[in-house]
């Protein structure tokens, strides 16, 4: 048991200091918890094919611990986070490290319990070594991970599924050459313990600061624009000289649900930013009480749309790829407030 916790310990003090220092308070425990129990999945996962490769295919240690091993255990560890942003429950990559880590350290858990069963006597120095290193380890590669690909993910558009390979080929090298263990192990791990955390913790802070930014100039120019959609000069705007040409190839009835997508679109956007700097100082707002009318609403004026539409409402620009984790973000804090409430 001591073991363990000088192995875990720091990591899930590293964790806590990370959700700590998301000011928004992008993600809940709950997500927290899940993001654990995938790591925890991942873990069982990998080991199980470590031990068959070994077991049946007699493929040396050497080789698996240091080439099979880091892409079978990222990719496990990767799966849960591509499902998360491809299903716009990732916001930024400030929410994106959080959830990486959380997955790394539920990995961790599992892998370090693995290690105590076959190390049960090894001192407590071995375990600083081995298991505090390989926890640090597992959660910094799997944060690393999530914080390049939302960035380069909300880049893309059509290609959006390659946005994950330079963030994988990193942890997959990194994770690599510890298991290579060029240095002795001691400097290895020390090299580790203040490289990789100090490198996660500057991507981190300037990922904050980047989405402080983006959210409050965001909210003032989604504001400007809602009130602009709603006045008697729109038509004269690009948007609303946009839409008079539209309805020269499009029926006046599909150009009208197009302005109503946009104003509707505008408003989750300004409901979820506006959430978001109160969270920041330290205010807790429920949603609007029509916002499941509005969702709804939302929906059908895209099937009314259609698909070919919706493309032509692309140039405009208002929508953003973040337009799916607003929602998101707003229906996480309704359902929230009709559970009673409670902290994020």
């Amino acid at each position: 048991m001591f073991n363990i916790v000088i192995a875990l310990l720091p990591v899930i003090a590293f964790l806590a200091a990370l959700v700590l220092m998301d000011r928004f308070k992008l993600v809940r425990w709950s997500s927290i918890l899940v993001a654990l129990a995938a790591g925890v999945a991942a873990a069982f996962l990998s080991l199980w094919l470590n031990d068959w490769l070994l077991r049946v295919h007699h493929i040396p240690p050497r080789v698996v611990s240091q080439y099979i091993a880091p892409i079978a255990e990222e990719t496990a560890k990767a799966l849960f986070l591509v499902v998360l942003v491809a299903a716009g429950r990732v916001g930024f990559p400030v929410d994106a490290a959080v959830q990486g880590f959380a997955v790394g350290t539920g990995f961790a858990l599992i892998e370090n319990l693995s290690y105590l069963e076959s190390m049960s006597t090894a001192s407590p120095a071995v375990w600083i070594v081995r298991g505090l290193g390989t926890a640090v380890l597992q959660g910094a590669t799997t944060m690393i991970f999530a914080m390049i690909s939302k960035t380069l993910a909300d880049r893309r558009d059509r290609r959006w599924l390659l946005a994950f390979l330079p963030g994988w080929t990193a942890a997959v090298v990194i994770h690599s050459a510890f298991n290579h263990r060029v240095l002795p192990p001691l400097a290895q791990t020390l090299l580790l313990l203040i490289g990789l955390p100090l490198l996660a913790l500057f991507v981190f802070d300037r990922s904050e600061r980047a989405t402080r930014e983006w959210v409050g100039a965001g909210l003032d120019l989604d504001i400007e624009l809602l009130n602009l959609v709603g006045s008697e000069h729109f038509a004269a705007t690009r948007l609303g000289q946009y839409l008079q040409r539209l309805r020269e190839r499009t029926p006046g009835p599909i150009v009208a649900d197009m302005f109503c997508l946009l104003r509707l679109e505008l408003e989750l956007a300004v409901q979820a930013k506006a959430m978001l700097l109160a969270r920041e100082a330290g205010l807790d707002i429920p949603a609007d009480d029509d916002l499941e009318a509005i969702l709804a609403e939302r929906r059908y004026l895209q099937r009314s749309i259609g698909k070919v539409g919706l493309l032509e409402l692309k140039p405009l620009g208002v929508t953003s790829h973040r337009d799916h984790w607003h929602r998101y973000l707003l229906q996480q804090r309704r359902g929230r407030t009709r559970g009673g409430g409670g902290s994020s």
